[in-house]
């Protein structure tokens, strides 16, 4: 990635004399005192942040590239080349940035919380730290892979109680203990409740990001399937409520005849609400449709 916003700034440097021998770009004597005191303290580097061209320059500077030749022609294609890349690039650490799992701290030591964020950091993670579980609840839920760390004595509740709170809230929020004060009861207790792990301090730093690996995949394989239950919900949502029960009484088991029966409809008007079912539905065959509703019926 550095070297693509490398790329950027020295085609930028190289297209300067081009583009005001073309009119586009004002000449290094008209340029603003604040700009000039910058090149004289960065020599030649320019701020990638203040380098803006406007979609009409760009294809002036493409028209005057297929009359020109020589060097400037060069100059001008060089630097046309670094902003596509310095674009790409600038896309592809945006989502990076957006997309980047969350590591959830929250422990009332202030001296653990800063040596989490920085081994959380350090892994590639983002950390977000916190004193209390009202500090925490207070965050916005993320959608990304996440995971929490979490002490098992905080000074409002305990380490137990917010992982109730955190299974009926957060379900896609995998927890894993770090604590100075466990024994075998509460270990037994927080792994029955669903935590990833359960670590004494002080531990290992690898273990500990062993066992966050693991909670974000965990993280991350809830999340996809709740994106696919929405997406179910929404289709089972446009269906009419005919549609709803017809679609009901099949997964059920139940034949044409008897779905007919049942609502008191011809088979040829069930058959004709099966096909707009199988259709809104997505359904490539009964069977698909009858794990479709599993999935609803489990959402439910």
């Amino acid at each position: 990635m550095d070297k693509l916003f490398e790329t950027k700034r020295r085609n930028v440097l190289a297209i300067r004399e081009s583009a005001c021998a073309f009119g586009l770009a004002a000449k290094p004597a008209e340029r603003t005192a604040h700009a000039r005191s910058g090149a004289a303290q960065g020599g030649d580097a320019i701020p990638l942040s203040r380098i803006n061209l406007s979609e009409e320059t760009l294809v002036n500077l493409r028209r005057r590239l297929a009359a020109t030749r020589g060097p400037k022609r060069e100059a001008v294609n060089d630097f046309l080349q670094g902003m596509e890349l310095a674009q790409t690039a600038d896309a592809g650490s945006s989502m990076s940035s957006q997309d980047q799992p969350v590591v959830f701290v929250v422990d009332d030591d202030v001296s653990v919380r800063l040596s989490l964020e920085s081994l959380i950091r350090s892994a590639g993670w983002c950390p977000k730290a916190f004193e209390s579980a009202l500090a925490f609840f207070s965050h916005p839920r993320p959608n990304v892979p996440n995971c929490l760390i979490l002490d098992v004595n905080l000074p409002d509740i305990s380490g137990l109680d917010l992982q109730k709170l955190v299974s009926a809230e957060w379900t896609d929020t995998p927890i894993v203990f770090v604590t100075g004060f466990g024994d075998v009861a509460m270990t037994v207790k927080a792994m029955k409740a669903g935590a990833v792990e359960f670590l004494m301090k002080p531990f290992h730093a690898d273990t500990l990001l062993s066992a966050v690996k693991e909670a974000l995949e965990r993280s991350r394989t809830a999340l996809e399937f709740n994106l696919e239950v929405r997406a179910l919900q929404d289709r089972h949502a446009s269906l009419s409520c005919r549609e709803q029960e017809v679609m009901a009484l099949v997964v059920s088991g139940l034949l044409n005849k008897q779905v007919g029966f049942e609502l008191g409809i011809s088979e040829i008007t069930v058959k004709a609400h099966r096909g707009q079912v199988m259709r809104k539905m997505k359904a490539r065959s009964l069977p698909d449709l009858v794990n479709m509703a599993a999935r609803l019926n489990y959402a439910h």
